[in-house]
This record gives structure tokens, C-alpha cells and sequence, in this order.
């Protein structure tokens, strides 16, 4: 409560223009603050959790501050954090002062009344051994007993105070001061000297020893003498590691030691660049995105890819759309994802279709349709053209994985790296953008398998997308950083040519459209011809197949002829219209009608009859000689029409013959087992379910029924649906149940046991790629249709899908 009235008097405190820039910082409010958006803010701020919406944006000096303050806890101030970051001359104390200045404005770090550093809880809660540094010692103390901090001074020759506050500073007094300490432990025997420096240097984690039972049975050599003296520290009922206090651990570290700090990003080799070298460059390549993204979804639209089983779009059918778009399979992954994050694509059943916003996306111009791409892909949880997990095992498009923080993460740190570079100078390669990424997202995710260098995956999305080009962000990406809308709609209207309505057809009956075809001139090219190339320019070429699928739609020779000349730069070329010619002459000389089944006969005029009978309407009897009729119904229903209208019709069989209709009696081959009633449904059954079993006559009386419904047994649970017999015990198992199919009962309730007690488990488990692995899980949380755990495998936290989970083992 008192650090939330501190950083509340401090906000308020703030001029309104500071004000407005911490919340616009932290997003917390709009740049006009009102007096109550500094409650607000400071209420915020001490929740748990708050603090981990801010740490992945922070940079790498603001990190290592922010955990060097942490670790100083309540004595940190500007002098003690520059000593322990080694951060002595001018330069660097003035990094260090805008380092600091950077978590201020996020209301991170703040300065009291007595000059100390401040911070909120849950930042300073952020890292349980900050540095691999423990709890400073008046913390570690706060559950000793007077009489034993007596005994601690004493053997120290320090004279006792009255009261236990008293001795508590006399001792917190006595280790702060890094000479005594040091002092001290250069007079200690060899082995507490050993065992204090190794205790310095290691994390309280991995911290040397624990003792139970008695105090003093068990102990390493050396250890009670440090013990005595308050040098490590242990539980006052002698259970778990001894502990060694910050202030000790500093002593010991010497004053050579300091806390990492990089203030400055990583040097890279830059190259001298042109803005006009930079925009030519990314119009290139954002022209070639644009036009391969419309060319994926006009195939999506086309023939919408089928899902996998197990979620997501596999690599046959990525494999489809990009040889339909001839397009590579990143491109082809980031066109799919930024889609479906825009709305352009959803999930219907087992396909992916366009959605109603796609038509209008098709019909605008490139420009328009990159800038939306654009800022999907700007804001996607996830690294589009990652196309392995862990494993290195394929993964899906649009499989519906979690967010991915690190991911987004990655992508803002790359703008906001490459907007950092001085102007006209670019790196030489771009793959040095990394480090620097590196540094402005030290949180980042950089774990695809793929990457050859850090960060390479998301820098090629970048290159790909036009964001990036010689080395450093083009226009297109610093508006897209800036989160300019209106500005980066301009900018892409300035960079990308309009869209091409017209095509140039040769005498070797291929279509060329330079720069990006529009939506109606592409969907033309597609129903008459086979596209061949896609990019800066286009092919399509025309043959008798192609020509045909148009007839096939419903087009006359005279549409295409004419649609071809409108959307032709020059006149047809006569290869082209001998083509056309050819092909529609020889088209549909030959017809297929359906039919259902045939009736044939030897009287013309019993068929023509047939034919025009009112109460055969129903049958769509067409005739085709004077002696057949085609029916539109099933042999059986026409045969039972043409009956009941008063004729006698037979039925032939396949070979010709009259088919025999012998009806044979029908016997049960076995007992029918009596219904179970209500299979799958949990509790009792009602009243009026029960009532609903009982044979009741017409003349039944009501108190006669009423009475036989009292007298009725209460039904047992319903069974669980697996045919164990054994209802539900818990509504996790229930839960479990309904998304893991592939388990049966028994590995459904050791699965929801080891949920609901903590236990860990071992599954086989069907990655997205289709690998199968044996992983043993532990601290198992469920979040429907997800299950998070700590991996054994992995030696890392992992969300599994439970679907995907096909068998159960202990642990």
C-alpha cells in the first residue's frame, strides 16, 4: 500500500505533458490525461501481471537496469546502480540517466523523496534471483529470533543493542559495508573461505546445501563457522538451503565485478544508400507481393484448400496454391495469415474459403490491397513463413497455434531497429540487423530452426513484403512503424503502379499483363487460359482445353471474342481467333443427359402416352426414340408411379432380363437387446422421462399412474458414453472428454487426475507436423482445448492441444 501511494504522489506530481507521455507509453490512456487517469494508472501498476505486458518492450539497458534495481532492492539510488553497472564516466552515466529516463516514462522507476530508486512490485517481483542475487539481509532476517542476532554480534565483536530493531541494523550496518566483509572473510578457515566464494557466485537455486533434522548434523565443512556470523543464513527450524544475503554476495564479488549493462547498440557494418535506391527496391518487391497474394486468394476462391485433420493448412495443399500463384511457400504462408488475420479468409468446416470482405479487397487497387496486408502482418502473434516447430518437422499454415508474444515482438523490434539506423546508410547485409533487433527486443522470440543467423526468418518477411529494402526501412515500413495508416496508404499509392486492365496477346497465344492485372482482367485470363508465370509480369497462354472450360461456363464464341478485344491492347491475333473457331465448332456435338433409369418398350404410342401423362409430371420422363423414355426418378419409385397411375410395367435387371419380384419373409437373426434410454446424458432421468418408459393403456387413471411413479426406484447416473458403465466423477473429466478423442475412459481420468492433483504424466502425443513423440508433462493446467505444462522433453513450458494427445502412460 505504501509503494502504490508513492508512485500515485509521484504521477501526480508530474507536469501534464509528462503525464501524457507516460500513459501514451504504456497505451494506458489517451494523450489528454484526466486527474483520474493517475489512480488509475498507479492501481494498474501494482496489479500482478501488469508489469509483463511492458517487460517485452523494453530495451536490453533498460532490462539490465531494471533487474540491477531489483536486485538492490530498497537501497538502490542513481550512485549505488551506477557503481554496481560499472558505469562511472560521464558517457556512461549519462546512458545511464536516459535509460533511466525510458523506464520513468513508462512509470517503471521513480525517484522518492530521499533520492532512492523506486519500482513497483510486480517489476521488482519480475525476477526471483535477480543477478543471481538473494533477498538483501534485513529480509532474510526478518524471522530471527534477538537472541540470536545477539549471538551473531557477539561473535562478531560488535556489542549488542537493546532491542531487536536495534541489533537488526547494527548487523545490516556491519555487511553493507563491502571492506568489513571482505575483511572478515579473508580470516575465516579455508574451507568457509571455499564455500563462501563458491556460494558468491552461484544462484540461489543452485546454492550448496540443505539441512534437516538437528541443527549442525549434516553441515559442509565450514559452514557453521559462516553461519554464526550471519554470512549465509538459514531457516530458524534449520530446513532448506542456506542462504547468502545481496549485501554479502556483492562483498565477495569484489568491486571489479559488475552487473552487465549495454547501453549502446551493437556496431554494424553500414553502406552509404540513396532514399531513391531504397523506394525502387521496395516497390519491386512490394509489386511482386501484391500481385502474388492476389493470385494466392484468387486460388483460394477458386478451389477454397481442405484443412487437415489435426488443424491447419498441409504442405500438399500449400504446395497447390503456390504452383496455381507461382509463388515459393513464404510467400504463399504470409499471403495465407495476413488473409485470414484481415478477414479475407475463415474457417468453414474442413476448408478455408474467401469471405464477402475478400470481393471487395479484389476489386481495389494493389496499393490498396499491400497496405492492408501490410498491417496484418505488422500485428500477427505468430512468424508466418516459420515452417518447422521444434523438431524440425513440417508445420501447417493457419493452424490455430497460441499467441506468440516473442513473435510479435520480433517484428516491432525489427521496424524499430532498422528506424534506428542513421539516415542514407544502410547495413551491408541485412542478416546484421539481428543483433541489433536483438538488442531493442532482448525478449523476442528467436527459435525457428530455420534461421540461419538471428532473426533472418522475420528480416526475409520483411525484405519480401517490401517493409526492408537495401538494408534499411523503406518508406512503406516507416509509416507501418509509425502506425500511419493514412500515410502508409499514400506512400503504397506513390510506390506501386495501378493496376493493368489490358494485356498484350501474340501470335503464339499467350497473354503478357506487366505490373499486377486488375481483378477483372485476372479473372478473365483465368477462364479462358492456363496461367504460366506470375510477378513483375504475368503469362497466360491459351490452348483448346482452356478455351473449352470457358464454352463449358456458359460462354458464346461472340463473349469471348468480344471480352478478349476489350481487354486486349491490340487486335486479336488470328491464331488466336482460328483457335477460338475450331474449338467451339467441335464443341457439344456430342451431349450427356442424365437419367435415372430407362423405359423402353415396342408400342410408340404407349410411350409417347407415358410421356404426356399429367400424373407422371413428377418422373421428368423425356423421350429419345420412339421407343425410350428417360426417367429423372430412381428405377424403384419410377416403377411404383407408373403402378399406381394404372399401368403394368416389369423391371429388368442390368443384363435385360425381367427381374423377379419374390418378396422372402424376414426374420430377425437375434434377440434386439432392450434401448438404454438416455446414452450419454448425465444425472438421473426425469420424472417424465420415466413416465415415458411405462406402458400405459388409453383408460389408464391418473392417480393410478401418479402412484406407480412414486413407487418407481430413482434411476442411477446415466453412464459415461465410452459403455464403461461408470458415470463421470469430475467435471474435468468431463471436460477432457469432450476434446480428446482419441483416449479412452481410463486414460481420460488419468489424465484429468494428474490435472486436478498436480501429478505429472507421460502422453504420445501427434505434433502439427504428424511426428509422434513420448513426452512426460508436470504442473498441467487446462485451458480448453489446450492443456499448458512444463515439458520434460523440451526442458520448457509447451501448450498441447488435446486432441492431439492419443495415449497415456504414468509418469
Amino acid at each position: 500500500m505504501k509503494s502504490r501511494s508513492t508512485l500515485a504522489t509521484w504521477l501526480s506530481e508530474l507536469d501534464g505533458s509528462r503525464l501524457a507521455r507516460v500513459l501514451v507509453m504504456r497505451k494506458d490512456a489517451a494523450s489528454s490525461p484526466d486527474p483520474r487517469s493517475v489512480g488509475e494508472l498507479a492501481d494498474r501498476l501494482q496489479r500482478p501481471g501488469s508489469v509483463a505486458l511492458v517487460l517485452p518492450q523494453l530495451t536490453l539497458p533498460c532490462l539490465q537496469a531494471a533487474e540491477a534495481l531489483a536486485a538492490l532492492g530498497a537501497r538502490a539510488t542513481r550512485d549505488s546502480l551506477a557503481e554496481l553497472l560499472g558505469s562511472r564516466s560521464p558517457t556512461a552515466l549519462h546512458a545511464l540517466d536516459a535509460t533511466l529516463e525510458a523506464l520513468s516514462d513508462r512509470a517503471l522507476v521513480w525517484h522518492d523523496g530521499n533520492e532512492a530508486l523506486r519500482m513497483p512490485t510486480p517489476l521488482r517481483q519480475a525476477w526471483s534471483t535477480p543477478l543471481g542475487l538473494d533477498a538483501p539481509l534485513g529480509e532474510l532476517l526478518a524471522g530471527t529470533t534477538s537472541e540470536e542476532l545477539r549471538g551473531m554480534l557477539a561473535v562478531l565483536g560488535i556489542k549488542p543493542p537493546g532491542t531487536k530493531q536495534q541489533r537488526l541494523a547494527a548487523l545490516v550496518e556491519h555487511h553493507s559495508d563491502a571492506e568489513r566483509v571482505a575483511s572478515l572473510v579473508a580470516g575465516a578457515p579455508a574451507a568457509t573461505r571455499k564455500l563462501l566464494e563458491r556460494s558468491a557466485r552461484s544462484t540461489p537455486r543452485q546454492s550448496l546445501f540443505v539441512v534437516f533434522g538437528t541443527p549442525g548434523r549434516d553441515l559442509p565443512p565450514g559452514a557453521r563457522w559462516a553461519l554464526d556470523r550471519g554470512l549465509l543464513l538459514q531457516d530458524r527450524h534449520r530446513y532448506g538451503p542456506a542462504r547468502m544475503p545481496v549485501e554479502v554476495a556483492l562483498a565477495l564479488r569484489g568491486p571489479d565485478w559488475h552487473a552487465p549493462f549495454e547501453p549502446l547498440p551493437p556496431i554494424t557494418q553500414l553502406v552509404p544508400i540513396t532514399s531513391s535506391e531504397v523506394e525502387r527496391e521496395a516497390a519491386v518487391a512490394a509489386t511482386a507481393f501484391a500481385a502474388h497474394a492476389a493470385s494466392v486468394l484468387s486460388a483460394c476462391a477458386t478451389a477454397p484448400p481442405t484443412r487437415l485433420k489435426s488443424g491447419g493448412i498441409g504442405a500438399r495443399e500449400l504446395a497447390r496454391l503456390g504452383k496455381a500463384a507461382q509463388a515459393d511457400d513464404a510467400v504463399v504462408r504470409i499471403a495465407l495469415e495476413t488473409a485470414y488475420a484481415a478477414g479475407l479468409l475463415a474457417r468453414d468446416g474442413d476448408r478455408v474459403p474467401p469471405t464477402e470482405a475478400y470481393d471487395a479487397w479484389a476489386e481495389q487497387e494493389p496499393a490498396e490491397q499491400l497496405a492492408v496486408l501490410l498491417r496484418a502482418w505488422r500485428d500477427l502473434p505468430l512468424t508466418p513463413t516459420r515452417a518447422r516447430d521444434e523438431d524440425n518437422k513440417a508445420l501447417p499454415a493457419l493452424a490455430g497455434a497460441p499467441d506468440c508474444g516473442g513473435c510479435l515482438q520480433a517484428r516491432h523490434g525489427l521496424l524499430t531497429a532498422a528506424a534506428g539506423l542513421p539516415a542514407g546508410q544502410g547495413v551491408k547485409v541485412a542478416s546484421e540487423l539481428g543483433p541489433l533487433v536483438a538488442w531493442h527486443r532482448p525478449l523476442a522470440d528467436d527459435a525457428s530452426p530455420e534461421d540461419t543467423a538471428p532473426f533472418s526468418t522475420v528480416i526475409r518477411e520483411g525484405e519480401l513484403l517490401g517493409v526492408l529494402a537495401r538494408g534499411a526501412l523503406s518508406p512503406l515500413g516507416v509509416h507501418l512503424a509509425a502506425h500511419a495508416d493514412e500515410e502508409l496508404d499514400i506512400t503504397a499509392r506513390r510506390l506501386l503502379p495501378p493496376a493493368t486492365t489490358t494485356a498484350r496477346i501474340g501470335a503464339d497465344l499467350t497473354a503478357v499483363v506487366t505490373g499486377t492485372p486488375s481483378a477483372r482482367l485476372a479473372a478473365l485470363l483465368d477462364s479462358m487460359a492456363d496461367r504460366e508465370t506470375t510477378g513483375t509480369a504475368s503469362v497466360w497462354r491459351f490452348s483448346a482445353g482452356s478455351i473449352r472450360r470457358a464454352l463449358d461456363a456458359g460462354s458464346t464464341l461472340d463473349d469471348i471474342t468480344a471480352d478478349l478485344s476489350a481487354g486486349s491492347a491490340t487486335a486479336l491475333p488470328q491464331p488466336l481467333t482460328y483457335l477460338l473457331a475450331d474449338t467451339a465448332r467441335g464443341h457439344g456435338r456430342v451431349r450427356i443427359a442424365p437419367a435415372a433409369c430407362v423405359i423402353h418398350g415396342d408400342e410408340p404410342a404407349l410411350l409417347a402416352e407415358l410421356a404426356a401423362h399429367r400424373a407422371l409430371a413428377e418422373l421428368a420422363l423425356r423421350q429419345l426414340a420412339p421407343t425410350v423414355l428417360v426417367s429423372g426418378s430412381p428405377p424403384a419409385t419410377t416403377l411404383k408411379a407408373l403402378r399406381a397411375a394404372g399401368y403394368a410395367p416389369v423391371a429388368e435387371t442390368a443384363g435385360g432380363t425381367v427381374r423377379i419380384e419374390k418378396r422372402l419373409p424376414q426374420r430377425a437373426a437375434a434377440a434386439v437387446p432392450p434401448s438404454r434410454g438416455n446414452v450419454g446424458r448425465r444425472g438421473p432421468r426425469t420424472t417424465a422421462a420415466r413416465a415415458s418408459e411405462m406402458p400405459i393403456d388409453a383408460g389408464t387413471d391418473v392417480d393410478v399412474l401418479a402412484d406407480r411413479l412414486l413407487k418407481a426406484p430413482p434411476n442411477a447416473p446415466e453412464p459415461d458414453p465410452f459403455g464403461s458403465g461408470v458415470p463421470f466423477a469430475t467435471d474435468t473429466e468431463e471436460i477432457v472428454a469432450g476434446y480428446a478423442k482419441h483416449l479412452s475412459y481410463s486414460d481420460v481420468r488419468q489424465v484429468a487426475h494428474a490435472i486436478d492433483a498436480g501429478a505429472a504424466i507421460t502422453v504420445e502425443y501427434i505434433s502439427t507436423s504428424g511426428s509422434r513423440t513420448v513426452r512426460t508433462l508436470s504442473g498441467l493446467e487446462l485451458d480448453p482445448p489446450y492443456l499448458a505444462a512444463w515439458c520434460h522433453l523440451r526442458e520448457a513450458e509447451r501448450v498441447f492441444t488435446l486432441s492431439r494427445i492419443h495415449g497415456v502412460m504414468p509418469a
